[in-house]
């Protein structure tokens, strides 16, 4: 066993927010840190995720997973190398994906942790490219959205960790056309320049009803949601007959404190014919072997990019995760944890 620190800093949410959280809802505290029990891991975090999912977490709400508890460590997608075993399968400097981030130490029953090997990847992409935004993408383009090839796509938030692999993996399987979203001049320059979008637009600049127009004038067969709103009806009026939309996430009002209208042109479903579905990933885990297998020999050849932007120190998540609610990240944004 190696020698271990007598401390670990955690995030603690301490108040729930009410509409945009403020730096004074967290706090950054110490705990022990102590040999694992039998069947357990100790892991030294070097990456954790920051996602727009866990701002949900942050309301006392009953949703599909359980709200972040007052005074308790958050978690979330981390990777890690271990730094003490007791248990079968596990020894001192593998590398793990496990689900308890926001903390410089983390104590993972053996079973909820998985190895990676950061010689075929950077630790990094396993939170990213590899993991779960990347399963998100691939299952809600290819299974949820039933893309096929010659469509014509549209992506929401297109440069954030989900949507610049939508755009992505379907120009790689022979779309039409791909658009995307996003909001600012230099996320649209890299979304065509550097990753092969046929067309974006910064929604900042005008309606984005009328930049979708001009931008996909035969209109789409498939729009990918990571925004909601007035995304979500501009999409909806482009959309062609027999379209499918996968609601992916609606990012523009998770800080609303009051509810949000719905589009106004929802009558249009059902002369299009269109198809509005929502994806949970941990619905298509089935797909995760298929999904390495064909990601993995895009990102060898080259074919496939991703975007990550890095915050530094354990001490600045929340202002990663802050960050990450207003756009701040090209990419998928991560915490690197260790001091």
């Amino acid at each position: 066993m190696s020698v271990l620190p007598a401390s670990s800093r955690e995030w603690h949410l301490v108040s729930r927010p009410h509409g945009w959280p403020v730096p004074a809802d967290f706090a950054l505290r110490e705990t022990p840190v102590s040999e694992p029990a039998e069947g357990r891991i100790l892991v030294r975090n070097v990456h954790f995720s920051v996602d727009p999912y866990m701002r949900g977490r942050m309301n006392d709400v009953k949703s599909y997973v359980p709200p972040f508890k007052l005074d308790h460590p958050m978690d979330g997608g981390a990777v890690g190398e271990v730094v003490a075993s007791n248990a079968e399968g596990f020894a001192v400097g593998d590398h793990v994906l496990h689900g308890l981030g926001w903390r410089e130490y983390a104590d993972v029953p053996a079973q909820h942790a998985t190895k990676v090997d950061p010689e075929l990847a950077p630790l990094s992409a396993y939170l990213g490219v590899l993991g779960m935004p990347g399963l998100t993408a691939y299952a809600g383009l290819f299974e949820v959205a039933s893309f096929k090839e010659g469509d014509a796509v549209f992506v929401s938030g297109a440069a954030g960790a989900v949507g610049s692999q939508v755009g992505q993996m379907a120009r790689l399987k022979g779309a039409s056309r791909v658009i995307g979203s996003a909001g600012s001049d230099e996320k649209v320059k890299w979304l065509v320049e550097e990753l092969g979008f046929d067309a974006a637009f910064n929604y900042k600049d005008g309606p984005v009803k009328d930049q979708l127009r001009e931008a996909a004038p035969d209109g789409i067969d498939v729009y990918f949601d990571n925004v909601g709103g007035d995304h979500l009806e501009a999409a909806i009026s482009s959309l062609n007959v027999h379209g499918r939309a996968t609601i992916c996430g609606m990012i523009a009002q998770y800080n609303d404190t009051e509810p949000v209208p719905g589009p106004r042109n929802m009558a249009m479903i059902i002369g299009k014919r269109l198809r509005l579905q929502g994806i949970l990933v941990g619905d298509h885990y089935g797909l995760q072997q298929q999904f390495v297998d064909e990601v993995g020999g895009w990102l060898r050849s080259g074919e496939l990019k991703y975007g990550e932007t890095f915050v530094e120190g354990i001490e600045n998540g929340v202002d990663a995760f802050l960050g990450m609610l207003r756009g701040d990240n090209t990419g998928k944004m991560i915490v690197s944890a260790t001091r």
